[in-house]
Parts: structure tokens; sequence; C-alpha cells
């Protein structure tokens, strides 16, 4: 899939950088191949640097983002406005949008027209699959996806696989373990499609109504990657370089009789993480209720909370390439 490119603006002409990235829309992995991800992962530690230095820059000053949340958000919504303000520019943000013309039966082309207007970048979630694809379809402006229902989460899994890379210092050679609702999360369905472009061998571990799609599963073993489909995460914890755990998502479930039958099915605990490796990753994409204990987070393989920090590191880095200020 190439890079869906805009025209740039005057201003914006002047700031053009041979990176990949400028004026892009931002809206599947199936964009990124290893040498782009080798580049964003450079500016994300760039951003580290400079945040960690300096505490802000002036890269971004004079642009607007445009933050609309059709649903629900805390680390995503509030991770892109930090990368904005830490680089300098300003945020509309839009997070009830029931509180908007969206409640008065505004098309969703409609809205991003009427943002595009006041802001030079745009990021949307919303709960249906392929929104972003239609926003994106209608802007003039760099459209981000910050998840489309159960499709993609793009942005998730580059800083997914970044926090992989700090934490273990390689991609390739790994095994990892998705562990949990594999079949409404996205945030495993875009990860587990930029991991397979790396030697990886994988384990798909969650109930039998929670399995990861079929086609996902065929797309990976069409890659020629190792995959196997289990339901005891015992039975993979000692053998595994990342263990990426998620939430089973209630808002996902019609029967909620279903969903209690299995929101408690992985519980990560002190215990079962005697099993594993001394030197693994846990991973989730938060928020969790329920599948990691907090007797977890004091062990040094937690690296949940240092995800979500890679988060504002890796949202800089696009905002600022995009834009053509990396």
């Amino acid at each position: 899939m190439a890079l869906n490119a805009k025209s740039p603006t005057m201003k914006q002409a002047a700031d053009i950088s041979d990176n990949g990235f400028f004026m892009q829309d931002i809206l599947s992995v199936r964009q990124f191949n290893p040498e782009n991800l080798t580049y964003i992962f450079h500016v994300a530690d760039e951003m580290r640097t400079l945040v960690k230095r300096f505490g802000s820059a002036d890269l971004l000053s004079g642009y607007l983002l445009a933050n609309l949340f059709y649903e629900p958000s805390t680390r995503t919504a509030s991770s892109f406005m930090a990368a904005m303000m830490r680089l300098g520019g300003s945020v509309i943000p839009i997070n009830e949008v029931h509180y908007s013309s969206v409640s008065k039966g505004e098309s969703l082309p409609d809205t991003i027209r009427t943002l595009e207007s006041y802001a030079d970048i745009i990021v949307l979630r919303h709960p249906e699959v392929g929104a972003a694809q239609i926003a994106a379809d209608y802007a003039s402006k760099p459209i981000i996806n910050a998840g489309d229902g159960v499709g993609e989460h793009p942005t998730q899994a580059l800083l997914d696989l970044y926090t992989i890379h700090r934490e273990l210092g390689q991609l390739d050679g790994l095994k990892v373990a998705m562990v949990g609702d594999l079949k409404n999360g996205r945030t495993v369905h875009s990860l587990t499609r930029l991991l397979s472009r790396y030697n990886v061998e994988f384990y798909f571990v969650s109930p039998d109504i929670l399995k990861l799609p079929p086609e996902m599963v065929a797309e990976v073993r069409a890659r020629g990657h190792k995959a196997h489909e289990v339901e005891d995460v015992r039975e993979v914890i000692a053998a595994v370089d990342v263990l990426y755990v998620t939430r089973v998502q209630k808002e996902r479930f019609h029967d909620l009789a279903e969903y209690d039958r299995v929101k408690n099915h992985y519980i990560i605990n002190p215990e079962l993480m005697a099993l594993a490796q001394e030197r693994m990753a846990l991973m989730h994409p938060l928020p969790r209720v329920g599948e990691i204990s907090y007797g977890v987070d004091g062990d040094p393989r937690a690296a949940y909370f240092r995800q979500m920090e890679n988060g504002m590191f890796i949202r800089m880095a696009l905002l600022a390439a995009v834009l053509g200020k990396a």
C-alpha cells in the first residue's frame, strides 16, 4: 500500500524533507516497511532526547492539530495532544463528539472538511472499520488513524514495535505471544502485521470465541512464519520473548453473558511471571481491567508504562515527519 500524499500548502512546501512521510495520511501498518520504520524510530529517539534535555521545542510552532475522537480515549488522545504541545504546536481537542454537530446528523466527510479549515493535520478515532480511509478520501490535509473499530490502530502498533526494540534490542529472531481478545483487538491486528515483516514466531493465546480472525492467521503463515494457536498461557510463557496482553473488550460484545464467561480468562500475576524468561518484555496497550495484577508492576520485565511514554515520542516523530519538520 502506497502512502497517500496530500498537496502541500505554500508554507509546508518550503519545508519539504525527503523522509517519505511528508503530507502523508497514516492509515494502516501496511504502509510501513523496515526502512521507514527504522527512520521513524530514529526520529523518536531524537524526540526522547529533546524532551529529556529541554522539555519542549518550537518545531511545530504555528501548526494546529485537530484531535477528533468518536470513541472514549485516555492514552491515545492525551498522547497526541502532549506530542503536539511538546513540539510547540496547538490542539483542538474534540473528545465528546456527541456534543458536536455530529449529534445533529452531520456526516464524517463534512466534519473532516470543516476541521481541516482550521487545522493542519487531523487525528481520527472512529468506531467503524474503514472510517479513516473515508476521511482521507475527502480531506486535503493529512489524516492519522487513531483506531477504526476492530480494524487497525497503526500508531499504537508503531509504539509497540518501538518498545519491543528498545526493551530487547532486536526485532528479528523473537518469539511473541499475543494474549487475550485477539478477535476484537485492533492493536493485536496491527502489531501482528508489523511484526510479520521480521523473522518472528507467533503464539496466539485466546479462548475459542476470541481467536484471531482466520484470515489473519493465514496471512501470517503465508509470509512464512510459524503461528501457533493455543488457549493456555502457561503453555507458552516460558518460551516467549514478548508477552503482549490485551483486555477482553466488553464494548464489542452483544451478549454480556458471553463477556462474563471470558473476561477473567487470563490473569498475569507474579506466580505466572516466575515461569517466564529473565529477559523478556511484558506489554499491554492499556487500559487493563484485571488481566495483569498490580503485583507485577514492580517486575523489571513489566514494560507497559514505558510503552505509554514511548507512544508520545513516536507520535512526536510522526507529527514532525508528516508536517515536514523531522
